[in-house]
């Protein structure tokens, strides 16, 4: 093989790749589409063309079977006046108008044939037209559909590299960690020895508040006399008395007075 003949074939074969890559089968079929519809206007003036010769040629054809029948009627009135001359004059006319009217005849037939054929075929065009397009419109959803499915591939393929996988799984080892510490932390502050003073003396102020409200009921005489604080029950190892006790010594109280009044 020639060196020119190498140098065409890696041209042709570059230049179809690259064609290969820039052309866009939705535009593509959407100018193929375009290209039918267009050629249907001149193929309606070709049968129109066709038509309208058609049409003439059978003007034409009754003209001629006019002047044929004029023809002969001339040429009977000649003969009845013996005119013989120009009854000969009419046949020679008569001759030739028969010899165009068969002529015509029978290019006004072919034309009809001519015309009936156009005909079908520009309905045919119109017809595959129609069929190619809807073809054509198919192919071009497809596309469409191929493309967004090659869309949906890419975005998907993003989410299975390496490096995009392992920081996700990195980020979330760093908040599962924080996690944790935090939860220790709690745990750890809510076990403490400072939480558990923290509630001691929370408790050693619910029982000051006790002492100060049983002080108050004894001094407006609504206990009686031999009923120790809650500070001194702790003391002395007994339970403090709580305040549904201390309501029914009350009442008790109130009852032994009143029976002894």
């Amino acid at each position: 093989m020639g060196l020119w003949q190498r140098i065409k074939r890696v041209f042709r074969a570059s230049t179809g790749a690259a064609l290969d890559k820039i052309e866009n089968p939705e535009l593509v079929l959407q100018q193929t589409i375009r290209d039918m519809r267009d050629r249907v206007p001149e193929l309606n003036n070709s049968v129109a063309q066709v038509m309208a010769t058609e049409r003439l040629l059978v003007k034409q054809k009754e003209n001629l079977s006019g002047q044929v029948v004029e023809l002969d009627s001339k040429i009977k009135a000649a003969v009845k006046m013996g005119r013989d001359d120009i009854a000969t004059a009419y046949i020679g006319q008569l001759q030739q108008a028969q010899m165009d009217l068969d002529r015509t005849s029978v290019q006004a037939e072919h034309a009809g044939v001519a015309s009936q054929q156009a005909l079908k075929a520009r309905d045919n065009y119109v017809l595959n037209m129609k069929k190619r397009t809807a073809e054509a419109m198919q192919l071009i959803s497809a596309a469409k559909q191929a493309k967004l499915q090659e869309q949906l591939a890419q975005t998907m393929d993003s989410f299975n590299i390496g490096d995009d996988s392992s920081t996700f799984n990195e980020m979330r080892e760093k908040i599962d960690r924080r996690v944790a510490a935090a939860e220790a932390k709690l745990q750890l502050g809510a076990s403490s020895v400072d939480s558990q003073m923290q509630d001691i003396e929370r408790e050693a102020m619910d029982i000051q508040l006790q002492d100060k409200l049983l002080e108050y009921k004894q001094q407006m005489g609504m206990l009686g006399a031999g009923t120790p604080p809650a500070s001194k029950q702790i003391e002395s190892g007994q339970p403090a008395a709580t305040e549904a006790e201390v309501l029914n010594d009350v009442i008790a109280t109130e009852t032994e007075s009143g029976q002894s009044n």
